[in-house]
């Protein structure tokens, strides 16, 4: 697979997940009792939410704007030392790293929700592959190869920099 193919697929994966977020954290946000999104409140019987309200927060950030910082981040390879803290792949930028780390929190955001909603709906199901589809891409060869630093004195650069 080409290089731009590939980035461009982990562009699009990136950007629908981070919009569907925004929206759906959003709905949450300004209507905590679920009643925009047709969901009653007691779906959260089983989890430490009383409202909609902090799950829309967590659901817009980490899976909203993040995902579309990355988007522009995926592109132009901005460099940010604030971030790099986490960065455990120091020859790798820092957006390729984080884009795994989106992938992770989805798969951990929809376990949570079939833990405190004690079911499984076919969404669930979904953005399981779906993080499944961005690991994959992120890790391909020709993905791999456009975000890795230039050389080993980038690397060493970097982490010094943070110490």
């Amino acid at each position: 697979m080409k290089t731009t193919t590939a980035r461009n697929i982990l562009l699009i994966l990136m950007g629908f997940l981070g919009l569907g977020a925004l929206g759906g954290g959003l709905t949450f946000m300004l209507s905590p009792d679920g009643a925009l999104m047709g969901m009653p409140v007691s779906v959260l019987d089983h989890s430490p939410f009383r409202s909609f309200l902090v799950p829309g927060i967590i659901l817009f950030v980490v899976l909203g704007l993040i995902p579309v910082g990355l988007v522009y981040a995926l592109l132009k390879k901005p460099a940010f030392n604030g971030v790099e803290v986490l960065n455990f792949y120091p020859d790798m930028h820092w957006s390729w790293t984080y884009s795994l780390y989106v992938a992770f929190a989805l798969i951990i955001w929809i376990q949570v929700q079939m833990v405190f909603l004690q079911a499984v709906h076919w969404l669930h199901t979904f953005y399981m592959f779906y993080a499944v589809a961005i690991l994959f891409v992120a890790l391909l060869p020709a993905v791999r190869n456009r975000y890795q630093r230039k050389s080993a004195a980038d690397a060493v650069k970097t982490a010094r920099i943070n110490g």
